[in-house]
């Protein structure tokens, strides 16, 4: 008897589970209906590259792009628009914590989310996220959505493209960033109140050693080219220590 109900309870949650998924994921989808009908993804990538400082995917030094990757979403290159890897991790930490910690979102999602949508961690949001995510995949080409994104993301100190950071941080177009510099913008818009170097520079050089450490790991540096730059960053908090 104690099975039979146990088994029927069972079966109950599943349905309630799937039926919740249901509802959750038809509103998500009214949500990103709503959005692209107010604003067209045309449109909005209009709107971007309208900007006076738009910087082109061809002149992005391939160190920022590949540090970028390693630090963002490593499979940005290979994935639909969503990572079902790093969703499955997300959840996993996210159940261990008993909320909305970690997201697993990719560079797409992330643009989708800066594009149209809030920064707060609400399930039906998420669910639209995914949907735009697709969308922009189906839409643009990877080299795009790169380009799109960190022309629209925040580096700190006023700087709200990669091409002003650029200049604003090193006086250099982005296409002469070296890899100590394309290292260091990279960390930056993770917390950009935290990591810009004019407002930390002794955090912004221990981020930057999480990307020097991430390329390595993602096969974008050898350990000579990994060693080299954290060697430049190590000096740089010697320096800052000393002072």
């Amino acid at each position: 008897m104690l099975r039979k109900i146990l088994k029927s309870a069972l079966l109950v949650a599943m349905a309630v589970i799937l039926c919740s998924g249901f509802i959750i994921a038809g509103k998500g989808y009214e949500v990103y209906q709503e959005a692209v009908e107010e604003t067209s993804l045309e449109e909005m990538a209009a709107s971007i590259r309208s900007k006076e400082n738009y910087t082109e995917f061809e002149e992005l030094p391939e160190d920022y792009v590949d540090a970028v990757v390693s630090v963002e979403d490593k499979r940005f290159f290979n994935h639909i628009g969503v990572d079902p890897i790093a969703i499955c991790r997300a959840v996993f930490h996210d159940l261990k914590a008993g909320s909305l910690v970690e997201g697993g979102s990719t560079i797409t999602q992330q643009l989708a989310k800066n594009l149209y949508f809030s920064q707060e961690k609400e399930l039906v949001r998420k669910v639209a996220e995914v949907f735009m995510a697709l969308a922009l995949e189906d839409t643009f080409d990877k080299e795009e959505i790169f380009e799109l994104y960190v022309n629209s993301i925040y580096f700190g100190s006023g700087y709200y493209d990669v091409g002003t950071a650029s200049r604003g941080y090193f006086g250099k177009e982005p296409a002469e960033m070296d890899q100590y510099e394309s290292t260091l913008l990279a960390g930056i818009p993770n917390a950009p109140s935290k990591y810009a170097p004019t407002v930390n520079p002794e955090l912004a050089a221990q981020r930057q050693l999480q990307v020097v450490r991430r390329m390595a790991a993602c096969g974008y540096f050898t350990a000579e080219e990994a060693e080299t730059v954290a060697e430049s960053v190590a000096e740089t908090l010697a320096s800052l220590a000393a002072n």
